[in-house]
């Protein structure tokens, strides 16, 4: 019988898109209105970068931390606990009346969300056939994608319509729903071989030797290098559209047609690496990237800033279920936790320090300029992949 065909793995199939959009949903609820809530609360500038970054900052490192701990116990327990988690999060924001205890509440949800990311993507992987693991890795990346637009969408208009409170405790009661979800997904069998001690998760020597396959190292360094050019897009592109005379609308426009574009390509990317293999979606999605953010700073007029900003959107979903594919494909299912634990790490990392280090930047040499530097890891990237086109 077909792999997809079997029982568990159709549940898993139909629930997990569900719990990884719930379970993103609530980090991208939170970034358009956090700043102003920390400033609600009495925080200073300086303490609402701090608040704001507080979250990656505990982040990356614990997805690695708790990434190994699916490969130790299977994803559903670790994904139930980190959507419980997730839940309490947003109940506590809805409490906070200082930036002390905002500030609390923002590393406690840095540390559940650690476990969301992992165990979605262990279980997608687990149950996904080699031959279709770019399709499925597709829908996941849809998931996500989809979390992004939905959560940048509703944000304003809940806060707008309820307050903050009302956000908080919306996104509190869809991700109780998630929990009833993860509840439902069959149990992972990995975990009987990832406690024997033979699984590259069971030790720090076992993580140096994950990270010396060609395969891994390539698949993470792209999706750092394009977090990393995104988390400086986002921290440059406000200011020099504020120069050609636009606003607020007009970056939320670009930044609605880039999530677009970046969910629907991700299934038809999918398919293509199931196809063709991995490196020729992800040399073309680094390429196309790398042309879009060179001319980004050339361009002067809206339509013309939406249009490639859609492209880069499709861009970047291009890459994502390659690169998430290639992770699975060097890594065996008891391996599957530490890797996507350190794949999902290095997305935080990538926008958590792109921002500050092209934002510096573009301080030192203009905004224009500095926008032109945010493709330099992805040229980098690029040169490993075209390398590694005939050696993987």
């Amino acid at each position: 019988m077909n792999e997809l065909a079997q029982p568990p793995a159709r549940r898993v199939f139909i629930i997990t898109p569900v719990v990884t959009f719930l379970g993103f949903l609530d980090t991208h609820l939170l970034i358009p209105v956090m700043a102003l809530y920390a400033s609600h609360l009495g925080a200073g500038v300086g303490v609402i970068g701090l608040i704001i970054g507080l979250y990656s900052i505990v982040n990356t490192p614990a997805n690695i931390l708790f990434g190994r701990l699916v490969g130790r116990v299977g994803y559903k327990a670790p994904l139930v606990v980190g959507l419980a988690g997730d839940a309490l999060s947003m109940f506590f924001y809805s409490l906070c009346r200082s930036p002390v205890y905002l500030a609390l509440v923002r590393v406690f949800h840095g540390l559940s969300g650690a476990l969301v990311g992992p165990a979605t993507m262990s279980a997608t992987a687990r149950h996904a056939q080699r031959a279709k693991r770019g399709r499925a890795m597709g829908w996941y990346g849809m998931s996500i994608a989809a979390a992004t637009l939905v959560g940048y969408g509703l944000s304003g208009v809940i806060v707008a319509r309820w307050d903050y409170q009302g956000l908080f405790l919306f996104g509190a009661g869809l991700l109780a729903a998630g929990v009833g979800l993860g509840l439902l997904l069959p149990g992972d069998r990995a975990k009987v071989a990832a406690s024997s001690g033979t699984a590259a998760g069971g030790t720090w020597r076992q993580v140096k030797t994950l990270l010396r396959r060609r395969g891994l190292i390539l698949a993470y360094g792209a999706i750092f290098a394009q977090y990393f050019a995104f988390g400086g897009v986002v921290t440059l592109l406000p200011v020099y559209i504020e120069s050609l005379g636009m606003g607020a609308f007009h970056m939320g426009m670009m930044l609605a047609a880039f999530a677009v574009m970046f969910m629907v390509a991700q299934f038809p990317a999918g398919v293509l690496a199931d196809r063709v293999g991995r490196l020729i979606p992800i040399a073309g999605s680094l390429m196309v990237s790398i042309v879009v953010l060179m001319i980004l700073p050339s361009l002067t007029t809206f339509p013309l800033l939406v249009l490639v900003m859609a492209i880069y959107g499709a861009a970047y979903g291009m890459l994502f279920p390659s690169v998430s594919a290639l992770v699975v494909d060097y890594s065996l299912p008891p391996e599957h936790g530490m890797t996507t634990g350190f794949f999902h790490a290095l997305l935080t990392a990538g926008v958590a320090l792109g921002a500050p280090v092209i934002g510096g930047v573009g301080e030192v040499v203009g905004v224009g300029t500095g926008l032109m530097f945010t493709p330099v890891l992805l040229v980098l990237a690029l040169v490993f992949t075209l390398i590694s086109l005939k050696r993987l």
